[in-house]
């Protein structure tokens, strides 16, 4: 083995060193002092080269680290905003026949029964007529007096603007009639009055020609 002919002069010094001091004293010229530094010089020698000609360790191949692969984090969740209902306020007296209030009463609000004339009613121009409205206080507030029934859009056909109105308490009803003509304008005509800006009682008719 190549190992053992490198290692041939070392240890053969070191055998003939030992046999020397086998058979028979060493000589005057090197005392057992010398001899045991050359036996440590050998010794240390052969162990040098041992070192130098034996195969490298393999190096330990670093293995590389795992890839720490991010937990993905789940998205933090946007509440819906609350939805808010629409509340439309409960309408007031539309001043018609038959209309009123909602099932949770305005504190304001009326209605119009015993309307006269009739939707639709056929007058010729000028023709007279009377008006007649029956107002119910259909709210929660009592109306103190003073509060005006008056004209508010569409042909004049009385010669009245306002009538005062007495105090009415809720449930109270209060019947006006006045005197009217129709409109000299052909097609339909619509007047309308108001009380207090709650409540619109009108007269709603169609005028035509009489026919030959």
């Amino acid at each position: 083995m190549k190992t053992l002919k490198k290692f041939r002069p070392a240890y053969a010094f070191l055998a003939v060193l030992i046999l020397l001091a086998a058979c028979g004293p060493v000589p005057s010229a090197m005392d057992s002092t010398q001899v045991a530094e050359m036996i440590d010089t050998a010794v240390a020698q052969a162990l040098e080269t041992e070192k130098a000609q034996a195969p490298a360790a393999p190096q330990a191949t670093a293995t590389e680290a795992a890839t720490n692969t991010p937990v993905p984090i789940p998205p933090t969740l946007t509440p819906f905003p609350t939805i808010t209902p629409l509340v439309l306020p409960p309408p007031s007296g539309s001043g018609g026949s038959g209309s009123g209030g909602s099932s949770t009463p305005s504190e304001y609000a009326c209605d119009i029964i015993h309307q006269r004339p009739y939707d639709n009613q056929v007058f010729r121009p000028n023709d007279p007529f009377d008006i007649k409205w029956t107002i119910v206080n259909t709210g929660t507030k009592t109306w103190d007096a003073g509060f005006d029934l008056k004209y508010h859009s569409g042909p004049q056909m009385t010669t009245h603007a306002a009538v005062e109105l007495p105090k009415m308490e809720p449930g109270d009803t209060y019947s006006v009639v006045f005197d009217a003509n129709a409109p000299a304008d052909q097609g339909f005509q619509v007047m309308t009055w108001t009380v207090g800006g709650f409540c619109y009682p009108y007269v709603a008719i169609n005028v035509e020609k009489p026919s030959k």
